[in-house]
């Protein structure tokens, strides 16, 4: 049985009932699986699918819950247009392109290993503004790889930088981190509102940020590396396909900007992209770019949107909401800030991704019950995009780079090139708490600026 915003506000307050009990157990069940992924060595997506598959099964047997409204809890906003941009940067890695602004940078820092960090990590934060930051460590990592390899320096502070780097820049945009996209979508929040709220409070993060990491690191950034230069040239093999995506980006970048006046979803301005792109790459077979996609990662959102959706429909996430819902209403800023630490130190704990999609639900049943919550949506996505940081579980990208140092340990035989969760915890912890602080004292201070509403 499926239910209507309207019903939300006039079922209130709830009781705990057997539905709830229900979908509360499958979905604490599922994200502890998710979360304890190294230990049982389960893929989370494969976890993740499971408990979707449980939540309908059991959310029809319940009657809370059907085939239909899983469908319907999908946000296809999302999965459309992280695909697409996924398959657009499949386009453009064999270019060569990406790795001829990695060994230019590379190149112009002479040596310079503050420098270098610096460069690099304004190149990965300004692509991941548009790419979303896993795509572009994905991208990046490698390549970071090679320049520290020529160099003879340790890769490790380089690394972690990227996705630190990445993870607070990313925070920017609405295309920038996935649970952007989700807040976005749910909040009904368009590219330009989302990024003149958190351009200006993400870049002073992100200036504070590089500046720690020279602190943090100071022992590396004062070495001189073995060797300074080597050659990018010959490195953009098809500058054909390499200068129409850069248009192509361009365009979208402009369309993202106006999508809110032309009433398009995000996903309609990648999907144009995409298509040009294929077009224009005619000759080429699209299957050998569509391969390339992250389909697991797709199949997690969904996977994660029908169980959250199958909670929701339960009233299960109301049921808390009608307790937190005092607390917004008595002090709206108070709330603000405990809800970004919380989602801080929860992303750092267990993804952010996965956060996020428990959290929306309740900030909308809050909404539905006529409260002002639009600086939540604010204080979410900064804390759940600062918190990442924390652990290297904290986000995707943080994950595929201490995957990427381990392969690397283990190919070159050298234990210290892996980044531990102790490394991470050391280095990363302190730079989510600096960025946190940060953003709390902007938010205060311009309180009134992110209180304002939404649609009017």
């Amino acid at each position: 049985m499926t239910t209507t915003p309207h019903e939300i506000v006039t079922h209130a307050p709830y009781v705990f009932d057997t539905p709830m009990m229900v979908s509360a157990i499958i979905l604490v069940i599922t994200f502890v699986g998710i979360f304890t992924e190294g230990v049982h060595h389960v893929h989370r997506t494969k976890v993740a699918m499971v408990g979707a598959a449980t939540m309908v099964i059991f959310g029809q047997i319940f009657g809370f819950y059907s085939p239909e409204g899983a469908i319907e809890a999908i946000d296809w906003n999302v999965v459309f247009l992280l695909g697409a941009m996924m398959t657009i940067v499949a386009i453009m890695i064999p270019t060569g392109g990406f790795q001829m602004i990695a060994y230019s940078i590379a190149n112009f820092s002479k040596g310079r290993l503050f420098l270098l960090m610096a460069l690099l990590g304004t190149a990965v934060t300004v692509i991941s503004l548009l790419l979303d930051n896993v795509t572009t460590v994905v991208i990046f990592g490698p390549l970071i790889v090679l320049i520290c390899q020529a160099l003879r320096a340790n890769p490790i502070p380089f690394l972690l930088a990227a996705a630190l780097l990445s993870d607070t820049g990313g925070v920017a945009t609405l295309v920038g981190d996935p649970p952007n996209l989700m807040i976005g979508s749910a909040a009904g929040i368009d590219f330009n509102t989302f990024f003149f709220h958190m351009g200006g409070i993400v870049f002073c993060a992100w200036i504070g940020t590089v500046f720690f990491l020279k602190v943090l690191f100071k022992e590396v950034f004062t070495q001189k590396p073995q060797a300074s230069s080597f050659s990018s040239a010959n490195m953009l093999e098809d500058k054909r396909t390499w200068y129409m995506s850069l248009g192509v980006l361009g365009i979208m970048v402009v369309l993202f900007i106006l999508h809110g006046q032309l009433h398009w979803e995000a996903w309609v301005v990648s999907a144009l992209g995409l298509t040009v792109l294929l077009l224009f790459t005619k000759a080429s077979n699209p299957d050998k770019y569509l391969a390339d996609v992250e389909l697991s990662l797709l199949m997690f959102f969904v996977s994660l949107f029908v169980i959250v959706g199958g909670v929701e429909h339960s009233h299960f996430l109301e049921f808390i909401g009608q307790f937190i819902q005092p607390f917004v209403e008595s002090d709206l800023m108070v709330a603000c800030i405990v809800l970004m630490w919380a989602a801080a130190v929860m992303s750092a704990a267990i993804d952010n991704i996965p956060f996020t999609a428990a959290m929306i639900p309740i900030i909308l049943g809050m909404e539905a019950q006529g409260i002002h919550v639009t600086p939540l949506w604010w204080a979410l996505a900064l804390g759940v995009g600062m918190g990442g940081n924390g652990t290297h579980l904290g986000s995707t990208a943080n994950v595929f780079i201490v995957t990427l140092t381990e392969r690397l340990a283990e190919k070159e035989g050298d234990p210290s090139l892996a980044i531990t969760p102790g490394l991470w915890f050391k280095k990363g912890l302190p730079v989510m708490l600096l960025t946190l602080v940060i953003s709390t004292i902007i938010m205060v201070a311009f309180f009134d600026f992110y209180d304002g509403k939404l649609h009017q």
